[in-house]
């Protein structure tokens, strides 16, 4: 008799979340954003299940430090409508990066992150600073790494 191979299904209740520590001080801004993204999905752990928020806990650094290549600092824009006539507002990337370095990093994670119902979940997850700075320094040193 033949003995079928059962496919590891996680459950919510069998999630354990890590505080994860990224450094973004040098880096590029989209591979440092996929890096983060697969952090807060999950996709970094053996027992990945697509279906279950499974992610971890992400604290990105020296935000005001991170780089694009060629001349993205200058061509790259952010643009939004406010809703009345006349209202698309735009902002250069390094002029983003001098104001709110933080909303640079989270917008390029937010883009990367699959679009369905865990997205917003996940994003209350990352925690992005200009600086060296943060107050998680304590759930860091209590992961086992």
């Amino acid at each position: 008799m033949k003995t079928q191979n059962k496919t590891f299904m996680l459950r919510k209740e069998d999630v354990e979340r890590k505080w994860h520590l990224v450094d973004l001080d040098g880096q590029v801004l989209g591979r440092a954003a996929t890096k983060i993204a697969k952090l807060l999905m999950g996709k970094d752990k053996p027992a990945y299940t697509p279906h279950v928020d499974a992610g971890d806990y992400v604290i990105a650094i020296n935000a005001a430090k991170i780089e694009v290549t060629r001349n993205k600092a200058e061509r790259k824009f952010y643009r939004w409508h406010t809703g009345f006539p006349g209202g698309l507002r735009e902002i250069v990337f390094k002029d983003l990066i001098n104001k709110h370095p933080e909303r640079a990093i989270e917008k390029a994670v937010f883009n990367m992150l699959p679009k369905n119902k865990h997205r917003k979940k996940r994003m209350i997850r990352l925690k992005v600073y200009p600086l060296n700075e943060h107050p998680y320094q304590d759930q860091l040193t209590t992961t086992k790494r």
